[in-house]
């Protein structure tokens, strides 16, 4: 069972993300890549190894066909980060419970991708490729965007659509799903102050850190560090994700 969910979750989140591959960020690279539902649901379902290995296998499978040869910064970046993130994911839902469901999303979203972005701009493109000269704060700027895009554009599809997922596959094949997230209900279970301020906290933070890159010394950091791509995104991803996701988590809150 777990070699054939192995698999399956990196063949199905290669396609995935194959599916948006040429959708990038605002810095040239990285991609939008709601695909992430995929390995996210393998561990809740599956577990964490499942999970990891099949998102490595498949984030490589994905950013190899894109580049039509093996492509070093995904082996370098992504493999271990999707590895790293989605066995903690899995870690972290086993006995499973929907507040768990929230803080797994929060926690492997915002590490492993900042896991991936450092090691993307500085291993990748600063060591190896020697394309950006640039010091570690401008290195860490530059992560901490492409962090902040994956995150904000990431977040909303893992906390709406994977549980979807869930429910659907526990109500149609209830033989494979656990027993402690079959009987978790949605309705019922799900934590509505959690899953309304995993939204507004961030959205919170993001918008804060806009503020601060707008009126202290940190904006200079930032429009140095953008220079490395020759635009300015990160204020606008700032300023967009926090207004986005602070109205997303109030309406959840009030809704409760």
């Amino acid at each position: 069972m777990i070699v054939t969910a192995t698999v399956m979750c990196a063949a199905l989140y290669a396609i995935g993300s194959y599916t948006t591959a040429y959708i990038p960020s605002p810095w040239g690279f990285g991609q939008f890549r709601p695909a992430v539902v995929i390995p996210a649901f393998f561990a809740v379902i599956f577990g964490p190894l499942p999970a990891g290995i099949g998102a490595a296998i498949g984030t490589l499978i994905a950013d190899s066909v894109k580049h039509g040869t093996l492509y070093f910064g995904s082996l370098f970046a992504a493999v271990p980060g999707n590895f790293f993130g989605f066995y903690l994911f899995g870690r972290i839902c086993k006995r499973f419970s929907w507040g768990k469901f929230i803080v797994a999303t929060n926690l492997t979203l915002s590490s492993a991708n900042f896991m991936t972005a450092f090691l993307y701009v500085y291993v990748y493109k600063s060591l190896y490729l020697q394309a950006i000269k640039a010091g570690l704060t401008d290195i860490l700027t530059l992560s901490l965007g492409l962090t902040v895009w994956w995150f904000v554009t990431m977040l909303p599809f893992v906390l709406v659509i994977t549980p979807l997922l869930i429910k659907t596959i526990s109500a149609s094949m209830p033989s494979i799903v656990p027993e402690d997230v079959r009987n978790s209900t949605l309705k019922n279970d799900l934590p509505k102050i959690g899953f309304g301020l995993s939204l507004l906290i961030p959205g919170l933070i993001l918008l804060s850190l806009g503020l601060l890159v707008t009126f202290t010394e940190l904006g200079a950091i930032v429009l140095r560090a953008n220079k490395l791509s020759g635009i300015d995104p990160l204020q606008i991803l700032l300023y967009g994700s926090g207004v986005t996701l602070i109205p997303l988590g109030l309406y959840s809150l009030i809704r409760r």
